[in-house]
C-alpha cells in the first residue's frame, strides 16, 4: 500500500490525526491493532474521554477541545448522552468510514520498520490475524499514536522513559524514587442490578486479602463502578510496554477480589449487593504511561504552570499536573496529586515531530514532554487536539515538500496555524490572519444586537452557604452598576464583590474592583447595590461574587445566554511551598440542569455582542464572549454580510454555541440534554438574488459547513430564522467564507 501519511495508532490522537489529514485532501491509512477505535475511550477499556474541561472543577473556562474531536463528542451527546462505550464506538468507526480518503486497518499491528537512512522511514510492515494479511505501507510522512511508541521506537527515534530529576528542567514538583517515576495501568469492571440475589464464586487467582493489601479498602462503594475507579491501578514500577501482560493479571487479580470483597465480605449491606452480578471486567489495560520521544522541544512544568506563550502554538491544555504512585492501588501515598494551573496553556509545534527521525510526527501520550508536564497533557482530548494538528501539519509538508521540523517558524508556520485555524483550532496567544478568508471584508449588518442589562429574575432563590458568583464579561472604560435580589430567613448580612484577574483568559477572582455590604433582617428582600468607581483598561471577565450569613439568599434567573456562566466557590488550592505550583482559589460551575444564572439588573447596559466579533477570528468566549447575539425580542433574527463587488464562494463555516464549558464525558456519567441549549438549530442561508443556498434544521454540531454544488457568484450572504434549542436567543461566534 502507498499513501501520502500512515498513522500508526488509532486512539483518540490516531483517530483525529488521520480524519483531519484526510479531510485536507492526504490519502492517508489509519493502522490500529485494536478491533475497535478509540483506545482508552473505546468499549475495550471504557474510560471518559476529558481534556482542559477537568470534569468542569478547573479554574478553566470555556475549554472544551475543537475540530474533530469536538464534533465526536458532540455527536455523542446527541445519540448517547447516557454514555454507552459500545455508542461511542460506533460513531468514532461512522467518522472514520465516511472518509473517502482514509484506509482504516483494524486488528492489524505494525511490526517493522524500513528506512532510507539513520534519520528517514520508508515503509513499515503490519499483520492482521483476523485475515492473515500481510501489510506493507509505504509513504513520505509518518505518525506515531501508538501510546507505546512502537513505530518511533523501532524507528531510532529518541525517547525518554521515567522522570526526569528536578534539576534538568528546575521542575521541583519532579517526583523522587519513593514516589515513583512511573504511572501505572488500569482496569475497570461494571455491575449491574440482575432483580434477584445472585450468588458470586471467584477464580481462584482473585486477590484474598483485600483489607491486608490495599490500603484504602475503605473506599469500595457498591454502587461505583467503571472509571470512577480508575486508582485500581498497578505497573509503576515495571517495564510499562514489555511487562503489559504481567501487569493486566495483576489488574485482574485486583478487580476479581474487589468484587469478592464487595459481594461476600459481609462488609457491604445485603440489599445492596446481593442482587448485583458482575456485568463487565477490561481485558485490555488502560495504560497511562510509556516512552516519551523527544521532539525540538520538551514541554516542562513551567510551561503548563507559567502558561508561558510559545510563537508555534498549535494546541493546549488545561488538565491539573497529575502524577500517580508508582505502587498504584497498593501505595500508602494519596491515589493521585492533582496541581492546577490557572488556566489553559499552549502546546508548541515542536512538541509534535520527532528531532532525529525527519520524517516523523508524534501525537498520543508519547508527545515530547517531560514526566511532570507529561502529567497534564497525557489525557485524550489534549491528545486529540495534538492529533488534529499533526494531521494538518502533514497535508502542509505534503503540499510544500517539507518536512515536519521546517513549519516551526517563519511562513512555514503561519500557514500551518491559518490552516489550523480554518478546522476551528484554537490556539492560545496566536492572532491568525487567514488571507483565503473573504468574511474580515464584508459589510456586517445584523436585525439586533442583545445589549445586556440583566438577567431576568426566575422564581427559584440559592442559599448562600456556599459563595456563588456571576461571570460577566466586562468591557474597557467605566463599570456599570450592578443590582442583585437578595432575602433572608433569619438576620444576617450579604457581601457583594466585583473581582477580576490581571492575566487575559484566566477566571479567577484576584483583583477587588468594588465592593458593598448589606443587613438583611428575617423575612426582608432587598435589592444589593454596587456602583464601582473603577475603570477597566482592557476587556475581562468579572466575577460578580455573592456572600452571605446563614439564612441569606440571592435570586436565580432562568435565562441561559452565551458566554454567561455561574460558578461556585470550589475549593481553595493550597500546595507545598516547595513544588513550584501556585495557591488558587478554584470556582467552577454547577452542572445543569443545575448551574443557572444569578438574577441581576445592569445599568447602564453592557454591550458585549458586537457583530464585529464574528470575524475577529476566536470561536469562543475568551475575555469577552466573541459572539454576536440577537436581542431576544427580535423575531427574525438576521445576519448579512455583503461585499462591495460579487465574490467566488465555494465554502462557508459558521461556528455555534455547543456550550465550551461542558465537558461531555463520553461515558459513565451522563448528561441532562442531547443538545446544548444555546446551540443555533434552524438557520437558512440565501445569497443576493434571494435563493435558498441552504437550508440547515436540527443542528446540533458546533460548526455548520455549507459547500454548495457550484460556487457562488454573489455580492451578499443573509443568515435567516436562526432558532436556539431552547429559548435562548440565538448566538454566533464566527462565520468564514472561502
Amino acid at each position: 500500500m502507498d499513501c501520502d501519511l500512515c498513522v500508526v495508532g488509532g486512539g483518540l490522537a490516531g483517530v483525529c490525526s488521520a480524519i483531519a489529514a484526510a479531510r485536507e485532501g492526504l490519502r492517508v491509512t489509519l493502522i490500529q491493532d485494536r478491533p475497535v477505535l478509540g483506545g482508552n475511550a473505546s468499549s475495550e477499556v471504557r474510560l471518559w474521554v476529558l481534556g482542559a474541561t477537568a470534569h468542569m472543577r478547573s479554574p478553566n473556562r470555556w475549554a472544551r477541545e475543537p475540530g474533530v474531536i469536538d464534533e465526536l463528542l458532540v455527536e455523542n451527546m446527541w445519540r448517547n448522552r447516557e454514555g454507552n462505550p459500545l455508542i461511542f464506538d460506533t460513531i468514532l468507526l461512522e467518522w472514520a468510514q465516511r472518509e473517502a480518503n482514509l484506509t482504516t486497518l483494524l486488528n492489524t499491528s505494525m511490526f517493522d520498520v524500513d528506512k532510507h537512512d539513520a534519520g528517514r522511514i520508508r515503509s513499515v510492515r503490519a499483520w492482521c490475524s483476523q485475515n492473515q494479511t500481510m501489510h506493507r505501507i509505504a509513504a513520505p510522512l509518518f505518525v506515531d499514536a501508538s501510546g507505546d511508541g512502537v513505530l518511533g521506537f523501532q524507528a531510532g527515534a529518541a525517547f525518554r522513559l521515567g522522570a526526569e530529576s528536578q534539576e534538568e528542567f528546575g521542575e521541583r514538583f519532579a517526583p523522587d524514587r519513593a514516589y515513583g517515576e512511573l504511572l501505572g495501568q488500569s482496569m475497570y469492571f461494571y455491575s449491574k442490578d440482575a432483580g434477584q440475589p445472585v450468588r458470586y464464586v471467584p477464580p481462584a487467582f482473585a486477590l484474598r486479602d483485600i483489607e491486608g493489601t490495599i490500603p484504602r479498602y475503605r473506599d469500595f462503594k457498591a454502587n461505583e463502578d467503571g472509571c470512577r475507579l480508575w486508582w485500581i491501578e498497578y505497573g509503576g514500577r515495571l517495564d510499562p510496554v514489555h511487562d503489559t501482560e504481567r501487569i493486566k493479571w495483576e489488574l485482574w487479580r485486583v478487580v476479581y477480589g474487589v468484587w469478592d470483597y464487595i459481594k461476600n465480605s459481609g462488609r457491604f449491606p445485603r440489599e445492596e449487593v446481593d442482587n448485583l452480578t458482575l456485568e463487565w471486567v477490561g481485558t485490555v489495560p488502560g495504560k497511562r504511561e510509556a516512552r516519551r520521544f523527544e521532539g525540538d522541544y520538551i514541554l516542562n512544568q513551567h510551561d503548563v504552570i507559567e502558561r508561558r506563550p510559545h510563537a508555534d502554538t498549535v494546541a493546549f491544555g488545561g488538565w491539573a499536573l497529575d502524577l500517580h504512585p508508582a505502587d498504584g492501588v497498593y501505595s500508602e501515598f494519596e491515589n493521585c496529586t492533582h496541581w492546577r494551573m490557572p488556566g489553559i496553556y499552549p502546546i508548541p509545534y515542536r512538541c509534535l515531530y520527532s528531532r532525529n527521525v525527519r520524517n516523523l510526527f508524534l501525537a498520543g501520550r508519547c508527545i515530547s514532554a517531560s514526566h511532570v508536564a507529561f502529567g497534564s497533557t497525557r489525557v485524550m482530548g489534549t491528545l486529540a487536539l495534538c492529533g488534529q494538528a499533526v494531521g494538518v501539519a502533514a497535508a502542509v509538508c505534503r503540499e510544500q515538500d517539507a518536512e515536519p521540523a521546517a513549519l516551526h517558524d517563519g511562513g512555514l508556520l503561519h500557514t500551518l496555524q491559518a490552516r489550523l485555524h480554518r478546522t476551528g483550532q484554537h490556539m492560545p496567544g496566536v492572532h491568525v490572519r487567514d488571507d483565503q478568508d473573504i468574511a474580515p471584508e464584508a459589510m456586517i449588518d445584523v436585525s439586533s444586537t442583545h445589549r445586556f442589562t440583566g438577567l431576568a429574575p426566575g422564581q427559584d432563590w440559592q442559599s448562600l452557604r456556599r459563595p456563588i458568583a456571576q461571570l460577566i464579561p466586562l468591557a474597557p472604560g467605566p463599570l456599570p452598576t450592578f443590582r442583585v435580589p437578595l432575602r433572608a430567613t433569619q438576620n444576617g448580612r450579604a457581601r457583594v464583590e466585583l473581582r477580576c484577574h490581571d492575566q487575559p483568559a484566566c477566571y479567577i477572582p484576584k483583583n477587588l474592583l468594588a465592593e458593598t455590604e448589606v443587613e438583611l433582617c428575617a423575612g426582608q428582600t432587598l435589592e444589593a447595590v454596587l456602583s464601582p468607581t473603577a475603570e477597566m483598561s482592557e476587556g475581562r471577565y468579572g466575577f460578580l461574587i455573592i456572600r452571605g450569613d446563614e439564612g441569606c439568599e440571592v435570586r436565580l434567573s432562568d435565562q441561559r445566554l452565551t458566554g454567561f456562566l455561574s460558578v461556585i466557590h470550589g475549593y481553595t488550592q493550597d500546595p507545598p511551598e516547595d513544588i513550584g505550583v501556585d495557591r488558587l482559589e478554584v470556582w467552577h460551575p454547577q452542572r445543569r440542569p443545575g448551574g443557572r444564572n444569578l438574577a441581576v439588573r445592569v445599568e447602564p447596559g453592557l454591550a458585549c455582542f458586537q457583530s464585529e466579533f464574528l470575524v475577529n477570528g476566536v470561536f469562543r468566549p475568551v475575555d469577552t464572549t466573541n459572539a454576536w447575539c440577537a436581542d431576544p425580542a427580535d423575531p427574525h433574527p438576521t445576519l448579512t454580510l455583503t461585499w462591495p463587488e460579487r465574490r467566488r464562494v465555494r465554502r462557508i463555516v459558521i461556528h455555534l454555541d455547543t456550550d465550551w464549558d461542558h465537558a461531555m464525558e463520553s461515558v459513565l456519567l451522563g448528561h441532562p440534554e442531547a443538545a446544548m441549549p444555546m446551540c443555533v438549530r434552524d438557520l437558512d442561508l440565501r445569497d443576493d438574488q434571494d435563493r435558498l443556498i441552504a437550508e440547515v434544521r436540527d443542528n446540533h454540531q458546533t460548526r455548520v459547513i455549507v459547500e454548495p454544488e457550484e460556487p457562488l457568484n454573489t455580492q451578499r450572504i443573509e443568515l435567516r430564522g436562526l432558532r436556539t434549542h431552547s429559548e435562548a436567543p440565538p448566538a454566533v461566534f464566527g462565520i468564514q467564507c472561502y
